[in-house]
Formats: structure tokens, sequence, C-alpha cells
């Protein structure tokens, strides 16, 4: 009997860990030299003129051509410190605290910074 409960709490203590790891596989972001980046390894920004949990980017049109939105998926989920918000055209974008996360255009490669302090409105998203 003792088997049994210690073999079944070691399934619970396992589903429960694949659990969490799922959550967090569920944004797409990770944390290289100090910054969020993409899952292209790409550095992710935030916009000073989005504010904080409005669930709405500011940053559309012409703007969202230079700072392509980190877009999400409909089958994504939400978890964490990691949101998704609706943008204007009805695409979905992942947010980080509840800021929208944008990559930038003239980043080439990944390690690029270049877009910090840009218009000094535009900032690296920190963890």
């Amino acid at each position: 009997m003792k088997f049994i409960s210690r073999a079944t709490a070691a399934l619970s203590l396992t589903l429960v860990v694949l659990a969490g790891c799922a959550a967090m596989a569920a944004a797409p972001v990770k944390v290289a030299d100090g910054v969020l980046v993409g899952p292209n390894g790409m550095t992710l920004y935030t916009f000073d003129k989005d504010m904080a949990g409005s669930g709405k980017s500011t940053c559309n049109g012409p703007c969202a051509v230079n700072w392509p939105p980190l877009m999400a998926a409909d089958a994504d989920k939400a978890s964490g410190n990691y949101s998704i918000i609706t943008r204007d055209d009805g695409t979905k974008q992942w947010a980080v605290k509840g800021m929208p996360v944008y990559y930038w255009i003239k980043d080439s490669k990944p390690g690029d910074k270049t877009g910090d302090g840009v218009n000094k409105v535009w900032q690296t998203a920190k963890p």
C-alpha cells in the first residue's frame, strides 16, 4: 500500500512540474545578455508611449513596420509576467509585465541592441 501511495505522489509531483514547464514554455521569450529576446534570439523592446496593463499597443501602421510586434498565435497561452494583447488590426501580441514587446527592424543579428534609446522612447525589454 505504501508503494502505491509513494508512486502516486511521485506521479503527481511529476505532472505538476511538467505543467509548470509547459506554462513557462507558452511565452516565446528568453533572457540573453540581461535583456529579453524573442525565439529568434533578437532583442525585444518596449515603447514608452504604451501604457502598462492597458492591453493596447500604440505602435501601429508605419510604426509597426519599423518596430514589428512579437506576435502571439491563437493557441498561445499567457502565464505569469507574460500576457497577450489584441492589436488594433485584431492580431495578437505578447506583452511582458503588461508592456507590449517589439523587435527593431535595424537590428541585424542576435545580440544587437541598436534600438535602445531611439527617440528617447524605445527601451530594451528587461526581465
